[in-house]
This record gives structure tokens, C-alpha cells and sequence, in this order.
């Protein structure tokens, strides 16, 4: 399975999340988004999963932080305990043995992340 995790402020927009996916999918076959637990119920995701017609998988925070990430933000350290909420979700989802394609991509307005991890089980 190939997910696209998504790591966003609150002020994020569609077009901001739709961005970052843009950047970070260029030539790949996404299977399905994936965040923070946290972000249910967030318009814009809300808008944006929709848009793709892909499931939508919540991490809980615990399983964000067991993931190593490519990249570190402090805030997102600081918040959530993990460099990249969208690279540890999009890990997490993606199951056991996955792997990231590459690191985060970040959206032109600075609100939004996302990166893309394959599965390590077929």
C-alpha cells in the first residue's frame, strides 16, 4: 500500500493540503491519506479527502511517535513527539516495513506537509 501522509496547520486550506499531496505524489499511485487523530473533523481535510476519493486513516499519536522520520521539526517534535506528523503518518499506515519515498514536501504557503511511504508487506 502506498499512503500519503499529511501533516497541517490549522489555518490549511485545501489548496494548501492539495499542494503539498501534488508535490509529494508526482508519479506514484496513491492507495490512501493518513494523519493525526487529532485533525478529524478539520474542514479543509475533510474537503481535500474527499476530492481524492481516498480512505482516510487516523494515527493515533502514540504510533506517530515509534515512527523515524526523515526530517525533524522541532515544533512537531515539540507537539507530537515525531520530526514529521506526515512522514511518521503516512509510515504508520502504510504498515509494518514501510518505507519513505522521500522526505515531506511542503506547501507553498507553508501550511501544509505531506510525504509518501510504500508498504513493506505485500
Amino acid at each position: 500500500m502506498i499512503v500519503a501522509g499529511l501533516g497541517f496547520s490549522s489555518a490549511a486550506t485545501t489548496d494548501s493540503l492539495r499542494a503539498a499531496f501534488d508535490q509529494a505524489s508526482v508519479g506514484q499511485n496513491i492507495d490512501a491519506l493518513a494523519t493525526i487523530a487529532e485533525k478529524k473533523g478539520h474542514t479543509a481535510l475533510a474537503e481535500f479527502a474527499a476530492t481524492t476519493a481516498l480512505p482516510l486513516h487516523f494515527i493515533a499519536p502514540a504510533d506517530l511517535a515509534a515512527q523515524r522520520t526523515l526530517t525533524c521539526s522541532p515544533r512537531s517534535r515539540a507537539t507530537y513527539g515525531t520530526g514529521s506528523v506526515a512522514e511518521a503518518s503516512a509510515l504508520a499506515a502504510a504498515g509494518p516495513g514501510a518505507r519513505l519515498s522521500s522526505p515531506r514536501q511542503i506547501s507553498d504557503d507553508r501550511l501544509a506537509t505531506c510525504a509518501v511511504a510504500i508498504g513493506g508487506q505485500t
